[in-house]
């Protein structure tokens, strides 16, 4: 007869850090919306990369001096970098256009297509249910942009092709953190993002005459820095089956941002739409957690 394990409560304890990391993305996310119109992207890009490296750099230098740090795949890392810069680009754009609840809740179909990806390019097998709540999101996600509606435009477009890069660039960092520490890749991708904006900042670089776009700029990178390294501290602590249907509550906080700064509540449509993804998302990481434990106990007996 098999003893039942419960699960350590300080397994529990990565929850209240990815919550917290969450809402500094909020904030990230809010704050470059007000930057995006009066600043160029790419010289708002450069501050939040600059802030990463120089923050991560602080944190690995005392452990290895001046020496670069070891990583087996080089090459991987410059392409996640150059993925999250991609990425970064895109949400700025998007934000620029768009509302923050809205922008969020379309990226947060990511989890959704990494399913649909799973499926196709490693032969994962993907339940029926799980198939039904990808389609669900999706449909949630035409609720909110609307083809062929008045609310629809083009920049409605840019969040979705942010949302194929970042289930790539998930992918990325789910296989190199099997054998790469996470600091290390945070410092990479920082220095990375950092290099590839430095070629064009001359040509972009504007002086900007209010304290509060330089105050703006300064929250972007630090919110960015603080709030994926909390989602760091929260991934090595709890295990991410447990923490996937979380994420979701960053569509809360962005449409608090939202109001908050902007004054924007989404319409009926855009909420059913939101709620639908949320839903979706989360019951399909519940799907997740509830056929790995099955097979587990498949396997055992």
């Amino acid at each position: 007869m098999r003893r039942l394990e419960r699960t350590p409560p300080n397994v529990l304890n990565g929850i209240p850090l990815l919550v917290a990391g969450l809402a500094c993305l909020a904030v990230l996310d809010t704050t470059t919306k007000f930057i995006s119109l009066s600043v160029p992207l790419l010289m708002a890009l450069w501050f939040r990369y600059a802030f990463q490296a120089v923050a991560t750099t602080l944190v690995v230098l005392p452990k290895r001096g001046w020496e670069l740090p070891p990583t087996a795949h080089p090459k991987f890392q410059f392409l996640r970098g150059l993925l999250l810069v991609a990425s970064s680009a895109l949400a700025f754009l998007s934000l620029k256009y768009l509302p923050v609840g809205e922008f969020t809740a379309i990226v947060m179909i990511t989890p959704l297509l990494m399913t649909l990806l799973a499926s196709l390019t490693l032969a994962e097998r993907v339940s029926h249910w799980r198939w039904l709540l990808v389609m669900g999101g999706f449909l949630g996600t035409l609720i909110i942009v609307r083809p062929g509606g008045e609310r629809f435009s083009w920049a409605m477009l840019l969040p979705l092709g942010l949302v194929i890069l970042n289930a790539w660039f998930q992918i990325l960092t789910s296989r190199l953190a099997r054998t790469e520490d996470p600091v290390i890749m945070h410092f990479y991708t920082g220095w990375t993002g950092l290099l590839l904006i430095s070629l064009a900042l001359p040509f972009v670089w504007t002086l900007l005459d209010s304290w509060l776009l330089w105050a703006g700029l300064a929250l972007m990178g630090l919110m960015a820095t603080v709030g994926h390294f909390l989602m760091i501290l929260a991934y090595a602590r709890t295990p991410v089956s447990t923490l996937t249907p979380f994420l979701y509550a960053q569509i809360g906080f962005a449409m608090l941002g939202g109001w908050l700064a902007f004054s924007h509540v989404p319409d009926r449509l855009s909420l059913l739409g939101m709620a639908m993804v949320a839903v979706c998302g989360a019951a399909s990481a519940w799907l997740a957690v509830r056929e790995s434990r099955i097979a587990f106990q498949t396997v055992e007996t």
